[in-house]
């Protein structure tokens, strides 16, 4: 019987070894399809801003015109995770006073519609915002109602387009398809930054697929050595011409927030 030499032996393994390391350590992004690999991004971005709990924020809302005239508008959102689900959000305005005390309650959903419903003090009455309106404008802003809701993976249809540097910075180019009914858009390209997997822009489609908004992102802070905010947002409308900026300020993590600080009746007693 034939045997092997020693060196052959070491050959023949080396070469074993050296196939399964070469296999092990191939870009696994190599054999994604753009949609798969899309989606992998997606995922990534959901999961590293996932474990926050419960939190609020401060914020003043700035509007413009076409013309250049500004108006301002401060408020406060208080957030609750929600494991297996949506968060939910409660934005409670401050000022000005004749919009004083209006308040938002979101409860965001991955598979089926968000609910949202709306109090308005003048009225002193909750409106429940219909599900198939949600692309109107938010208190008078250039954010619709559905962006202010949480981001939840399985809402969307993903599609990489390119790897591209903008602000600075290495980012994934991809392409965000809604899933869900009565969207106001066809669709949003969103620049994702590379390293700390977080948006640094959106391109907003509407359903004639013409060029509707564009939102940017910046003055990324850190908190709780994981969790990645924006200090500023601003969101363009390429059709009118105006543009909201909203910039966050004391942002507070894990506050003791729980669901019965999230309902109508909540809502309803808003200082």
């Amino acid at each position: 019987m034939a045997t092997l030499s020693y060196k052959k032996v070491v050959l023949t393994k080396t070469a074993l070894f050296l196939a399964f390391s070469s296999a092990l350590f191939t870009p696994y992004a190599s054999s994604l399809t753009a949609e798969q690999k899309g989606l992998e991004i997606a995922e990534k971005v959901e999961n590293l801003d996932s474990g926050w709990g419960n939190a609020a924020v401060s914020a003043r809302m700035i509007l413009r015109n076409s013309q250049g005239e500004e108006s301002y508008r401060d408020f406060r959102i208080n957030l609750l995770e929600v494991e297996g689900d949506g968060d939910k959000g409660l934005i409670i305005f401050d000022s000005p006073r004749d919009i004083k005390g209006t308040g938002l309650l979101s409860y965001t959903h991955a598979l089926v519609a968000d609910e949202q419903w709306l109090y308005l003090p003048s009225l002193k009455r909750v409106k429940r915002i219909n599900s198939n309106n949600k692309s109107g404008p938010f208190i008078g802003s250039e954010f619709s109602y559905e962006d202010i809701t949480s981001f939840e993976v399985e809402k969307f249809r993903y599609k990489y387009i390119r790897d591209e540097e903008i602000f600075g910075r290495d980012a994934f180019v991809q392409e965000v398809y809604p899933n869900y009914k009565h969207s106001g858009y066809k669709k949003i390209v969103s620049w994702i930054d590379k390293e700390r997997y977080i948006p640094l822009k959106n391109v907003y489609y509407d359903r004639k697929n013409q060029l509707l908004k564009t939102q940017t992102f910046s003055d990324y802070k850190q908190y709780k050595d994981q969790f990645w905010r924006a200090s500023t947002q601003v969101m363009e409308n390429h059709n009118s011409g105006k543009v909201t900026r909203i910039e966050w300020s004391d942002y507070k993590f894990q506050i003791g927030l729980t669901k019965r600080n999230f309902n109508i009746s909540t809502l309803k007693r808003i200082k």
